[in-house]
């Protein structure tokens, strides 16, 4: 039997070059009682960075797990901040240590839209699957799922006053939802496009909503008081509705009759852009409203209040007066028994135009703050990966957007095409459409930037001190590390240079480009003028091979006997280096191969195509050792890993996958990326790899010393595919249920299915010892001895260690390692999915457990789960199963008395805490004569206010 090949992990080490990703908007956040409008939230592939705009750092990462975030809502409070992921998940992070202890999963796509209410006490969510779910933080439990619309969710409100919610979709409808009935009341089918956002203005006494269209429409909500007819005769009804046929039915509801409010249109506010919404925010008090489209430009309305609307009609009514006396001048008895001109009162009067704000590049998201000074903060998330930050004053006459701050230096603007690692295995090399980027591997840290033209390859001159790249252009540039500037650029190609590579003797380089030529060029160093004394490296051409197609990648063998010309006819030719003769011919792609390399010892080289497979070919022979399926999509590069017959290939279907040339066998998969894998680079000693993305991100990883095995890889690929199958799947949590506008919020997963099946496995592990322990009974007893625990744990359970004596705390040890790793809803789903025999035991321990005092809360709310007939409007798969068993009325009888008498103790023991804390912080405050919870902060800049207007009273006295 041969040794067993050995293969180390790579595993993800850091996610950099990303700002903020296109997917997920922005918002202002609050650090610690912070300066507001100073930090901001992106989301960054599956984190969520937080910058601070004012000195351009990064100073916190809310980790993700796997999935893309789509959406960032902080709380009313400041302190949280709701997290959606690209497969349906919410996690709710703390913005003081960036832990997250609460995560919903609902959704089965993702997240388009997070509110809290203006408690911060639920959570709704909208998601592309077309479904509104509406969370409890406080219980950590999802409480129902609302229905009704046919396209994905763009935006959601809570109207606080009623207890409503506001939906709009991409279905062109705006729904109402009345949450104490969980029942949509209303439909609004105004819009002929999308609805992608709107807001609420006035109070919650206006609706203003964007769609695909420019123009903003108004809707006055108008509140209808309880026990006020509003129904109309049918007959009116009818002759109402064919009168208005002809007019436009903008606001028509699909419900002639009004209840709970009427929602009518009011006007329309007309933007420049004639594109659609993308974003229509408004601060937090709904004085700004600011909205872009596709464009660079934001728009940023005024919200007059009823004071300065009023002040505005009045001047509007002198003027009327003016003008009419200027017309016709009307004598003193005309002028007191004439009417007065009528002024009417338009939505322009209401909303007006502040400014428009130009961005660097097209805007992805927006969000706005009014800071006490009268100034508005605007945070825009462009389109190139940047964050830009502007200040606009109220206060002047005619505003103009003030930039304060961009946050560029970490990160393209562009996609990256070329990485390239230095020899040394410390820096990394970075080239896209419009900079090269070097990087400190260590630290993640920028260490020069440098302009350049757009990049296709790149690699470092030996010594690490220059670094050359080849452009789209044709041209060669060499950089200089020290000074950042420019030595040379060359004109090498008449098309793109598609490909380079370093000599193996490290005395040149050879570059293949479309013009059907492969050039070789030598380093040199010149004096020039450039240069003064100290000399500059420059690279002099000595010979070209002419082809008959475009020319994809060149590479040396690393004896530098051979080149290896990949062409776009499909095949790869393969030419001695030192005559430049024909060698062979490798041909068996299907499309263009766009990447090969051959391994250190020149034996094996692999060829990767957009026809989505890895060839293994011989350098002897020529011959193909396998053809292997590798990736969904084009493969986009290969390398081999340095002093082996590993490889490591990228794709567009955003994987990484590492092969074995010799065995063929496929090792791992790298998953991270969230677009099209574009390239990577392996360093030196094979250690660290470098990949980079559509995505706008860098990925390191690093290899371990966890060995893998192979069979483990392929059962875990097998489980992933499992569990992706049943989230994808439609089946109802509840066997049976019909469904309606409302359902359960909670969805079966692979988490929920394993959680019952540990809760049944801890219930049977009690049957055993229960049955074990009776019969040890039993035999002590008819031999006369005192009845003892057993001394061995069950040998079916051994490595549980449950003893007789605290064996029926097992299934509640259970219980609370669930409800700690899931919150309640997954636990909810999992005591669902229980058979009914196992939930009569439950039952019966869960007397015990009250009885005792252990976690009375969770098994309160496991028992008001299992034995409540309807909660939310929902039935209950178990509750006529337990009512109709004569053998669990005793036990509920006693769970009834004791679970209230502990509940009644605990509520005491709460009270007399609270009684005593409240005591201990009036004793503090009367000793120290400070409020003891109060904001430091607030008082500090009330106080800074106060001596501001002092001053100014005294100059405008002087």
């Amino acid at each position: 039997m041969g040794l067993t090949k050995q293969y180390l992990r790579y595993v993800a080490s850091a996610v950099f070059g990303v700002i903020g990703s296109q997917k997920a908007n922005i918002a202002f956040v609050t650090l610690r009682g912070g300066e507001k409008g100073r930090y901001v939230a992106v989301g960054a592939c599956e984190h969520v960075f937080i910058w601070d705009v004012r000195k351009a750092e990064k100073v916190l990462i809310l980790e993700g797990k796997k999935h893309e975030v789509t959406y960032l809502c902080p709380s009313p409070d400041g302190v949280h901040i709701a997290v959606g992921y690209e497969d349906g998940g919410v996690r709710i992070f703390n913005l003081h240590n960036g832990e997250s202890n609460i995560s919903f999963s609902g959704h089965k796509s993702a997240v388009s839209v997070i509110r809290y209410d203006a408690l911060g006490a639920r959570l709704v969510t909208g998601s592309r699957d077309t479904d509104v779910i509406v969370w409890d933080i406080i219980n950590e439990c999802g409480l129902y799922r609302l229905k009704g619309h046919k396209d994905a969710i763009t935006q959601i409100l809570f109207l606080e006053s009623k207890n409503l919610l506001i939906t709009s979709s991409k279905d062109s409808f705006v729904k109402w939802w009345d949450l104490d009935t969980q029942h949509c009341f209303k439909t609004m089918v105004g819009h002929r496009t999308e609805v992608w956002g709107m807001v609420l203005l006035n109070q919650e006494s206006r609706l203003l909503t964007g769609s695909a269209d420019s123009e903003l429409r108004a809707w006055d909500i108008q509140y209808i008081e309880e026990g006020k007819e509003v129904g109309e005769p049918q007959e009116k009804k009818v002759r109402t509705l064919l009168e208005n046929e002809e007019e436009d039915e903008e606001g028509l509801d699909e419900e002639p009759e009004e209840r709970i409010l009427s929602c009518k249109k009011a006007g329309s506010v007309l933007r420049e852009a004639r594109d659609r919404v993308v974003s229509l925010v408004t601060e937090p008090k709904a004085k700004v409203l600011a909205c872009h489209g596709l464009d660079a430009t934001l728009e940023v309305f005024t919200v007059l209040s009823e004071k300065e609307v009023q002040k505005k009609m009045d001047r509007k009514l002198k003027k009327a007066k003016k003008k009419a006396k200027c017309v016709r001048p009307l004598s003193q008895e005309e002028e007191e028994d004439g009417p007065e001109p009528v002024v009417e009162r338009k939505l322009s009067d209401e909303i007006q135009k502040l400014a428009n704000i130009k961005a660097s590049s097209k805007i992805r998201s927006m969000d706005c703050l009014l800071v006490p000074n009268g100034e508005i903060k605007l945070a825009l998330l462009l389109q190139n990966n940047t964050v830009e930050t502007y200040t606009l004053k109220t206060t002047e006459k005619n505003p103009t957007g003030t930039k304060t701050s961009r946050l560029t230096l970490g990160g393209h603007r562009t996609d990256v095409r070329t990485l390239a690692f230095s020899s040394d295995n410390i820096a990394i090399l970075s080239a896209s459409g419009e900079t090269v980027k070097v990087w400190n591997r260590s630290t993640l840290q920028v260490i020069r930037t440098m302009g350049c033209e757009y990049a296709l390859c790149s690699l470092f001159v030996p010594g690490d001190r220059q670094i050359i790249l080849g452009t789209k252009s044709g041209k060669i540039q060499i950089f200089d590390l020290a000074s950042g500037s420019l030595l040379e650029t060359t004109d090498a190609h008449d098309g793109a240079l598609w490909s380079m590579c370093l000599s193996p003797d490290q005395r040149g380089i050879v570059t293949g480009g479309a013009d059907k030529t492969v050039k070789f060029w030598d380093f040199e160093l010149i004096k020039d003028q450039d240069s003064g004394k100290s000399k500059r490296l420059t690279v002099k051409h000595t010979r070209t091979l002419q082809l008959d197609e475009d020319v994809l990648c060149v590479r040396y063998s690393p004896d530098q006997r051979l080149l290896a010309v990949s062409l776009l006819d499909c095949t790869v030719k393969i030419f001695y280096t030192d005559t430049l003769k024909f060698f062979l011919s490798l041909y068996g792609h299907k499309l263009p191969v766009l990447c090969l390399d051959i391994s250190h010892d020149s034996a094996l080289i692999g060829t990767g195509s957009a026809d989505r497979n890895v060839k293994i070919w011989g350098l002897d022979f020529g011959d193909c050792h396998r053809s292997m399926f590798a990736h969904d999509d084009s493969v986009m590069f290969l390398q081999f890993v340095p002093k082996t017959h590993l490889f490591f290939t990228a794709g567009k279907d955003r994987k990484i996958k590492q092969w074995d040339a010799d065995k063929f066998e496929h090792i791992q998969t790298l998953e991270g990326h969230h677009r099209e894998v574009w390239c990577l680079a392996i360093s030196p000693n094979g250690d660290h790899i470098v990949s980079s993305s559509h995505d706008k991100s860098l990925r390191l990883w690093e290899r371990t010393r966890e060995p893998i095995i192979l069979e483990e890889e392929k059962e875990m690929e097998r489980e992933a595919e499992f569990e992706e199958s049943l989230a994808k799947g439609d089946e109802p949590v509840v066997p049976g249920e019909t469904k309606g506008e409302a359902e359960p919020a909670g969805k079966k997963t692979i988490e929920t299915v394993k959680a019952a099946e540990q809760i049944m496995e801890a219930v049977e592990l009690y049957r055993e010892e229960s049955e074990k322990l009776e019969e040890h009974s039993a035999a002590c007893k008819a031999a006369g001895k005192e009845v003892r625990a057993l001394p061995q744990p069950s040998q079916k359970h051994s490595n549980s260690y449950i003893f007789p004596s605290v064996m029926y705390r097992y299934v509640l040890w259970v219980s609370l390692i669930l409800s700690s790793v899931f919150l309640f809803s997954e636990l909810e789903v999992s005591l669902l999915v229980l058979p009914f025999p196992y939930v009569s035991d439950l039952l019966k321990l869960f007397n015990g457990y009250v009885q005792q005092g252990l976690e009375v809360e969770l098994v309160c709310r496991c028992l008001f789960f299992l034995l409540s007939p309807i909660i939310y409007h929902f039935p209950r798969v178990h509750f006529g199963q337990i009512t109709s068993n004569q053998m669990l009325l005793s036990v509920i009888d006693e769970l009834r008395t004791n679970t209230i008498a502990k509940v009644r103790e605990i509520r005491d023991v709460l009270g007399f805490n609270s009684a005593g804390l409240q005591f201990l912080q009036r004793e503090i405050e009367s000793k120290e004569d400070v409020m003891f919870f109060a904001d430091a902060t607030d008082r500090f800049e009330e106080k800074k206010r106060k001596r501001k207007k002092r001053e100014r009273a005294v100059l405008t006295i002087t």
